[in-house]
């Protein structure tokens, strides 16, 4: 459950916008539970939460299974009603990424390898041009999830969490859990007291401008894949007061094969042809490999 590492460039979508699909892509359980009182939440240790949590996920054994993920589907915005913008995030262990949507006929492509990140820009009127992540890209990408969502992956980085308390969310009960990583970045991450599951996550930032700015996201719509429990539905803003954006998960490819040119810096005009097959079967059938996600 990737989360945000991707400043998308492509100059005909809204700045809003660009820097919600950047930061979401990474991503939900359906709020539809009355609002409880958070003292009802049972005493529980860090530890406690967060071994449930990846119980609750599919399990720290099943999700190291998956060596290879892509999600297909669309970013929906309020900055342009009735518009689907299609994307789609391929990633690689231990920590490689490509991310690509496509608008008005023009790709824009973030790829990270683990250690270096380009961007494949459009050009109003030209070729598109490549260029290196900026410093500050590099370290919001080192410190991102992959794969197996922000509490385990944090985890496995040797980060310290501690619970911060228990407060009510969108009609749930959460724990509120801090997460120190090595790299001194910090990360706030609210639980689900009964499902352990994520609803919600922040991150701070610097801007492009070098302003703080802290993100947040909401997981919504869990489904589940060959065991494995992924939100299809991410929702959330990349700053305060700035318009949310909706991320829709449409398809679900797990261990596809995926070439390590992928993850490569791309050359110009060279173009990324996809070879990820998407198949109709619904969520948690079959054995293995591709899942389309449900209609919701």
């Amino acid at each position: 459950m990737p989360m945000g590492w991707w400043w998308s460039e492509v100059n005909v979508v809204p700045a809003s916008m660009q820097r919600m699909v950047v930061f979401a892509l990474a991503a939900c359980i359906t709020m539809t539970a009355a609002a409880r009182d958070p003292s009802h939440a049972p005493e529980m240790t860090a530890a406690q939460i967060i071994e449930k949590n990846a119980a609750a996920r599919g399990g720290v054994e099943a999700w190291g299974k998956i060596q290879t993920m892509a999600w297909a589907g669309h970013v929906d915005s309020p900055e342009i009603p009735g518009r689907k913008v299609p994307f789609i995030l391929e990633q690689r262990r231990p920590a490689s990424t490509r991310f690509q949507i496509n608008i008005e006929n023009q790709k824009s492509v973030r790829i990270y390898d683990g250690a270096n990140g380009w961007k494949l820009r459009p050009r109003n009127g030209g070729m598109p041009e490549v260029q290196p992540y900026t410093a500050d890209e590099l370290n919001f990408a080192r410190d991102a999830q992959v794969f197996s969502g922000p509490l385990m992956d944090d985890v496995a980085k040797g980060a310290s969490v501690g619970l911060s308390g228990v407060e009510p969310i969108e009609g749930r009960t959460a724990y509120v859990l801090t997460v120190r990583l090595k790299t001194g970045a910090t990360h706030r991450l609210w639980v689900d007291a009964e499902t352990f599951l994520e609803l919600k996550y922040s991150r701070d930032f610097r801007t492009a401008s070098d302003q703080p700015a802290t993100a947040t996201v909401s997981y919504r719509d869990y489904h589940t894949f060959d065991g494995l429990e992924i939100p299809l539905t991410i929702e959330g803003s990349p700053a305060k007061d700035k318009t949310a954006v909706k991320i829709i998960i449409e398809r679900v490819a797990l261990n596809p094969p995926l070439d390590e040119r992928a993850f490569a810096k791309p050359d110009v005009p060279r173009t990324h042809a996809n070879g990820v097959t998407i198949d109709t079967r619904g969520p948690g059938r079959g054995t293995g490999g591709v899942r389309a996600a449900p209609n919701t």
